[in-house]
């Protein structure tokens, strides 16, 4: 039988093209071949949450998995379900809305670093 290893271990760090700009503590989406951007409202394709800022054409490192900490987008109370919102920012989860955590703090709108875990 043959051996397989995976590309990248659950939880630790991965680095991607940035095919936009982007902000330090955003969630990031996969663009394209080993490209990201921020993330969009309801975002399917969201990877993790970028470790600096980074412009297009730039290396940038995801942390995907684990614990993280992005801002908010409006009032997020410790235990809500989480979704992507706009802007690579996370808000209570509406009807319909893929969760991608639940919040392990209280945050307000714009307040940065609500913790969620995946």
């Amino acid at each position: 039988m043959a051996d397989y290893l995976p590309i990248r271990i659950p939880g630790q760090a991965l680095v991607a093209t940035a095919s936009a700009a982007i902000t330090a503590g955003q969630i990031v989406e996969v663009s394209g071949n080993d490209t990201v951007a921020p993330a969009g409202a309801e975002s399917a394709k969201w990877l993790g949450v970028a470790a600096f800022d980074a412009k297009s054409g730039d290396r940038v490192t995801v942390h995907a998995g684990g614990t993280q900490a992005p801002t908010a987008d409006g009032a997020v109370t410790a235990g809500d379900a989480v979704a992507v919102a706009a802007e690579g920012k996370v808000a209570t989860v509406a009807a319909d809305e893929p969760a991608v955590g639940v919040a392990l703090t209280t945050a307000t709108d714009a307040e940065v670093r609500v913790q969620f875990i995946r």
